[in-house]
């Protein structure tokens, strides 16, 4: 693994659609955008920028609108896809670059492949960690999420919808939420196949009561302390509204419906990921869906944090596309 850079880490905000995002940056050459997923922060790349600016890239992690220092609008439909993509051409443009290659992961690698479908013309070349891409199509996403658990269960993203509800289970011990969360969706802390799915929820229940104890291996206390502080300070509306947008956005991207990415791209999953299970049949379209593709990867045995679980292996695939995709047209 590469050492450190001797460039340091450095905080700036910039001005966005919103008001203003809160990004690190770390090493000089092209420009690389890191976007993180639900419930993290620019943080979730803290593996990812020495690496990045020591093989000779501009690394940049932000704060997704809602989250950390980042401007968090009341509205809930502030939250939707499009204007997301906008936050991100703000950044590039605050950075006083004409383009950049994004790299996201979760939540994140959807706004990484919307922002390289909507403005090809700013992002050139995309990543996307956990989250496979799926063009827009099919039914409306609350349908389809109202009919995944059935009975006494609910679906973990239907349980979002409703504002104030996922907060009211959250806000009372973010510390603790967090850390079951993420312990979940670990490949060493999550239940195992005969335990109760932590995706789902009980009917009138809370998420947190089929959340495992104790901390995966790639997160200490004191990183946790760094997640937590974050959210008690932000609370988790802006977070969640993520998820309150979902048809919003599939109403406005009715004009991208079946559309393919065509820029140099790249996918890293787990085979212990939900996501990768759930989206297996978008991973088998990439050669449609994704033209430009120049690796797919699912790293055996790991769990959904990916960039943070498995760094070193993350790291080496992001550096050798990155080396593709500088050089492409």
């Amino acid at each position: 693994m590469a050492q450190p850079s001797a460039l340091a880490p450095v905080h700036r905000l910039v001005p966005s659609p919103a008001g203003r995002v809160h990004l690190v940056e770390q090493g000089e050459g092209p420009l690389v955008l890191l976007i993180h997923g639900f419930p993290e922060s620019w943080y979730s790349w803290r593996r990812q920028l020495p690496v990045l600016a020591d093989a000779g890239y501009r690394a940049v992690a932000v704060d997704v609108r809602g989250y950390g220092r980042s401007s968090r609008p009341d509205r809930v439909d502030a939250y939707r896809m499009l204007e997301l993509v906008e936050d991100g051409v703000a950044v590039v443009e605050a950075l006083g670059a004409d383009h950049a290659m994004v790299v996201g992961h979760d939540w994140g690698a959807g706004i990484a492949a919307h922002s390289a479908l909507v403005r090809p013309d700013v992002f050139r070349a995309v990543a996307m960690l956990s989250v496979p891409y799926a063009p827009r199509g099919g039914p409306r996403p609350s349908e389809v999420f109202a009919g995944t658990g059935g009975g006494p269960e609910e679906f973990y993203v239907s349980y979002f919808q409703e504002a104030g509800r996922a907060e009211a289970e959250i806000e009372p011990d973010v510390r603790g939420w967090l850390a079951g969360f993420y312990a979940a969706l670990s490949a060493d802390t999550m239940p195992g196949p005969d335990a109760p799915d932590p995706h789902l929820v009980t009917r009138g229940g809370r998420l947190r009561d089929r959340f495992p104890a104790g901390l995966p291996h790639w997160l200490s206390e004191s990183e946790l302390d760094v997640y937590a502080g974050e959210f008690e300070r932000t609370g988790m509306r802006g977070a969640l509204n993520r998820y309150r947008n979902m048809d919003r956005d599939w109403e406005d991207l009715a004009g991208f419906d079946g559309a393919a990415l065509a820029q140099p791209s790249l996918f890293v999953g787990g085979t212990r990921d939900a996501s990768t299970m759930w989206l297996s049949d978008a991973i088998d379209a990439f050669p449609k869906t994704l033209p430009g593709l120049v690796g797919s990867h699912l790293l055996d045995g790991a769990g959904h944090w990916i960039q943070q679980e498995r760094a070193d292996e993350v790291n080496r695939l992001l550096v050798e596309w990155l080396a593709v995709a500088r050089s492409a047209p």
